[in-house]
């Protein structure tokens, strides 16, 4: 299993410089291979492999106008061909959207592989450098020094920050004690989430929380003259500004879904298209807000990991329409209609919990029998507690 240990890192100036140095070329060769692939498609209708580009890097190395890579490592440079090799297949293969170019004003990294770094007793030495670099180890219950890492990434934020994140092959922990206990989970805007045991979780609006300052900060930014030293100083407080907003958005997730899985040993959700979502203008700020696709996939791992069963219904399930007590189903439900009766059997419902009760039991009903979860409607698979059987017709059947 493949672990990543995140710190913090202080470079001297000497090493700052080279790393400086060693973005700057992992960002060009990035982009002129990138066009170069771009430019063969458009032109000869042929794909680009990684052993072109490989050998082109290689001639490049050698022209007198690119004769500064040699000056860097060379590692971070075929790291960086093999990373957009692998874009380019996900991007063929419909699971991601189209390489793009690299500017110098974002986040800038480098890979280094085993060949290109040192790590003995706790301390890291990258290639072409002769002194350690310094990084703050923040995980108490893990000793650097017993670390056998597989590949290093330095990064440096666009507000100057500069972090190294340690890749470890490591073993699976041991998976969490039954608790005996099923919850599902209904994700919404005002409420973040709502479980089936009737506990809210209510939604932190981080951008909404730093709007102002940041919105100031932005302004400040603009008045400055391009190119200055202070509008680099602006700048840097933008870039801090987002920095707090972004480690925020991702705190609050991890405490969301470890308290959940160290709480059931079932977790029911319902698979939301939130790419979809934010094509609605009118909700697309709030709901990215959210983070919700991040809830998931922090879910799915730790879920994983800690041997719990994560059970994903069909994104279709009328949930909100859908009494918890007696199974009626409501023709329409306004997104604005918060509590509703049930015509049926008359229960009060809030729309949230009794979302929640539905998603948990929909995902019993799919862990039982592998019940298939979606809309209903025709010529679509129906649910396993929808099923009738079909009365017999006379006659032979058509073919």
């Amino acid at each position: 299993m493949r672990t990543a240990y995140k710190c913090r890192a202080y470079p001297d100036p000497e090493q700052a410089a080279l790393l400086g140095r060693t973005f700057g070329c992992v960002r060009l060769i990035g982009n002129k291979t990138l066009a170069a692939r771009h430019r063969r498609w458009h032109d000869e209708g042929k794909p680009t492999t990684y052993k072109q580009t490989d050998a082109q890097l290689t001639t490049w190395k050698k022209t007198e106008e690119l004769t500064f890579l040699n000056e860097v490592s060379s590692v971070p440079l075929q790291q960086t061909l093999r990373h957009q090799h692998a874009a380019f297949t996900s991007f063929f293969a419909g699971h991601a959207r189209y390489p793009r170019y690299k500017s110098r004003n974002g986040r800038q990294s480098a890979h280094f592989t085993r060949a290109a770094f040192r790590m003995r007793d706790g301390k890291l030495t990258l290639a072409k450098t002769t002194a350690a670099l310094r990084f703050v180890w923040s995980f108490e219950d893990v000793d650097p020094a017993t670390l056998h890492p597989t590949m290093v990434i330095v990064s440096r934020e666009p507000d100057g920050r500069w972090y190294i994140t340690f890749a470890v092959d490591t073993h699976a922990p041991d998976p969490l004690p039954q608790v005996g206990h099923a919850i599902g989970v209904d994700l919404g805007i005002k409420h973040f989430a709502t479980t089936s045991d009737g506990d809210r979780l209510p939604n932190p609006r981080h951008l909404e929380r730093k709007a102002r300052n940041l919105a100031r900060y932005q302004r400040r930014m603009a008045r400055k003259q391009p190119g200055s030293a202070n509008r680099k100083k602006a700048k840097a407080k933008v870039a801090r500004a987002h920095r707090k907003v972004r480690n925020a958005r991702q705190d609050f997730p991890h405490r969301t879904t470890t308290g959940l899985v160290r709480s059931a040993d079932t977790i029911v959700i319902e698979d939301l298209t939130v790419t979809n979502m934010m094509r609605n203008r009118r909700l697309a700020k709030a709901i990215a807000d959210c983070g919700w696709g991040e809830f998931r996939r922090q879910l799915d791992y730790k879920c994983a990991r800690t041997g719990r069963t994560l059970t994903v219904i069909d994104r279709w399930f009328p949930s909100s329409k859908t009494c918890s007590t007696c199974g009626h189903l409501l023709k329409t439900l306004t997104l604005s209609t918060r509590h509703w009766t049930c015509p049926s059997c008359r229960t009060r419902h809030d729309r949230d919990l009794n979302a929640a009760k539905n998603i948990l039991a929909a995902g019993r009903a799919v862990t039982a029998c592998g019940a298939d979860i979606r809309r209903q409607g025709h010529a679509l698979p129906q649910s396993a507690t929808k099923q009738e059987t079909q009365p017999a017709r006379a006659g032979l059947p058509c073919r």
